[in-house]
């Protein structure tokens, strides 16, 4: 039993979405907040790539 892949797209998209966000609105997030936002993109994006490296590893099963 595999993921399934739409959840899996849905949520690469919107981990990369934060991080873009975050990226372009830099300047106008208070400092407190945007290290802990900063911090929950990295762990999004880190986790999607795992989506994305074990979606290819068990592509062919």
């Amino acid at each position: 039993m595999g993921m399934d892949p739409s959840i899996s797209l849905i949520f690469i998209i919107v981990a990369i979405a934060l991080g873009l966000v975050l990226v372009m609105n830099k300047d106008t997030i208070p400092a407190r907040i945007k290290k802990w936002l900063a911090l929950f993109a990295i762990v999004m994006i880190g986790f999607a790539f795992f989506i994305i490296v074990y979606s290819l590893f068990t592509l062919g099963t």
